[in-house]
């Protein structure tokens, strides 16, 4: 028995590296049967690319596939079961070419993918810049016979992103459209293409907004007219205002147009003129005229509203109590009435301030000897309101002299 034990761990280090080295032989033989070469070709697929950048080249595909998989599994290979994909968030912002690993995984996991090729691949990539272009009209050459009028556009500056180094060759966006030979006009939204300094199409680029309107008149047979100006007005005047007159400078234009066009416009309105914050008793605000298509102004395209308001009149009637003004210590007062039904003017705004529940009206008795007095009803008002009547207008009042030092001392009373 010792001798079979030291038999056994005599030189062991040889032994288990022996033992070792048969195992890995027989794994590699194993692995050769199996070991398999697909040769289609696997699109690689860019994953978490930051929005900062763009990318300019092709990623291409992946050629050849070394695999294992088993035999006796019936596994089917083919394009769809692997997937080759490059990582871009480690790639910055800055433009050129960048190296990148490619991983292929397998879509069936009983398949161990050994190599690939390629493993790494250079992809051109560039930083995303935005900048503003203007607009332009391309009508190309107009048939004969036609008279066509500079294009007018809904916006005349757009913004375009893209790769830099595209972006900065983009001279503007082009907005293509052709006259029509029976002469119609032109008044619909159209694509705007990035375009260089040739005219030249470039891509990959984004404009914001993708489309303009473009109107152009076109004529066929020119004529032109003076026209009166109908002002818009747009709300109601604010509160406690009312309109008195409504004004346009000036109040007749001349426009060109189609004979057909012309002959039944006998007015242009104006956009509207919106009433909304009105402040003061005058208003005044330039706006465009609202012209037919195919009509165009002979000279500004502006005029200028004026609208005038007035206060609103109005009339309230409230019933007031008497407040004495001046009266003196030791004297009496005693009053014929102790309400005054009074009306006051001014403006429905202001009106509608007055706190029913706290109004009064004065009588002023400084002067007041003892005996009986008709005194004239009076009214501290705020500003814009007006005293129209009082009922009644005078209050008599029956004035008492000091009787005693008991009354001298005390203060001076109103009272029936």
């Amino acid at each position: 028995m010792t001798r079979a034990i030291r038999f056994l761990i005599h030189n062991w280090p040889l032994k288990v590296g022996a033992v070792v080295m048969a195992v890995l032989l027989y794994v590699g033989l194993v692995l050769s049967e199996n070991d398999r070469t697909f040769e289609g070709r696997i699109p690689i697929e860019g994953i978490n690319q930051p929005t900062s950048i763009v990318v300019l080249s092709e990623l291409g595909d992946v050629r050849m596939i070394r695999y294992f998989a088993p035999d006796n599994a019936g596994i089917r290979v083919d394009s769809n079961s692997f997937r080759a994909t490059v990582d871009f968030s480690a790639a910055d912002s800055r433009s050129g070419l960048v190296e990148l690993p490619v991983r292929v995984v397998p879509t069936d996991p009983r398949i161990q993918v050994r190599e690939f090729e390629p493993s790494r691949i250079n992809v051109e990539i560039d930083e995303v810049v935005t900048r503003e272009v203007p607009v332009t009209v391309d009508t190309g050459t107009p048939p004969d016979g036609l008279d066509v009028r500079t294009p007018e556009l809904s916006t005349q500056t757009v913004s375009v992103a893209g790769p830099a180094s595209v972006v900065k060759r983009v001279a503007s966006a082009i907005a293509r459209v052709r006259i029509d030979p029976s002469g119609l006009d032109i008044d619909r939204d159209v694509e705007l293409i990035p375009v260089d300094d040739l005219g030249e199409e470039l891509r990959p680029v984004d404009v914001t907004p993708a489309n303009v309107h473009v109107q152009v008149a076109v004529f066929t047979n020119r004529e032109t007219k003076s026209i009166p100006v109908a002002p818009v007005i747009d709300g109601q005047p604010p509160a406690g205002l009312e309109i008195t007159s409504v004004t346009v400078d000036p109040p007749v234009v001349s426009v060109e147009g189609d004979a057909d066009q012309l002959v039944g416009l006998d007015r242009l309105e104006t956009a509207p003129v919106s009433l909304a914050g009105a402040s003061d008793l005058t208003m005044s605000v330039v706006t465009d005229l609202a012209l037919p298509a195919g009509v165009l102004p002979l000279g500004d395209s502006s005029v200028t509203v004026r609208v005038t308001f007035r206060l609103v009149s109005s009339t309230r009637t409230l019933s007031a109590g008497v407040v004495l003004l001046g009266a003196r210590l030791g004297y009496t007062y005693r009053l014929d009435v102790e309400q005054v039904l009074v009306t006051v003017g001014g403006s429905s705004a202001d009106l509608g301030l007055i706190d029913a529940a706290s109004f009064t009206v004065r009588l002023d008795v400084t002067t007041l000897e003892p005996g009986t007095h008709e005194v004239a009803v009076t009214a501290d008002l705020p500003s814009g309101i007006s005293l129209i009547t009082a009922s009644p207008a005078a209050v008599s009042v029956t004035v008492t002299g000091p009787a005693s030092s008991a009354t001298a001392s005390a203060s001076p009373t109103a009272g029936p």
